[in-house]
């Protein structure tokens, strides 16, 4: 790890790195769970709103752990378990989801999702 910031200690930046690592992680989930296909920014304004997109999906995912008290791995694994369905019949289309485990029933009242 290098900087150009003679100012900074060793283990800053070591915590910066670290810190930038949960950043891209928590996007990078956010974006399978979206299915969004990469993109390669080379303007400025795109930089940046990639950037400010992975501190938003930190924030959300920090204020999930702290609602629930859960670390965002166990709260993923349980959220990939759940799934929709889509049914189409003579009377018309319907929904159906996965039946809500404890854990995802106690995840959803700590975070007031209906």
């Amino acid at each position: 790890m290098r900087t150009l910031d003679d100012t900074i200690s060793p283990e800053d930046v070591a915590l910066g790195y670290k810190q930038l690592l949960e950043v891209e992680d928590a996007f990078r989930t956010l974006k399978t769970t979206l299915e969004l296909r990469p993109m390669y920014h080379r303007l400025e304004d795109r930089i940046r709103s990639h950037v400010l997109f992975c501190w938003l999906a930190l924030l959300l995912i920090r204020c999930a752990e702290t609602k629930t008290g859960h670390t965002w791995r166990q709260m993923r694994d349980h959220l990939q378990r759940m799934h929709l369905g889509e049914f189409h019949t003579s009377d018309g289309k319907f929904l159906q989801r996965t039946e809500l485990t404890p854990f995802l029933k106690q995840l959803f009242g700590a975070l007031k999702i209906p």
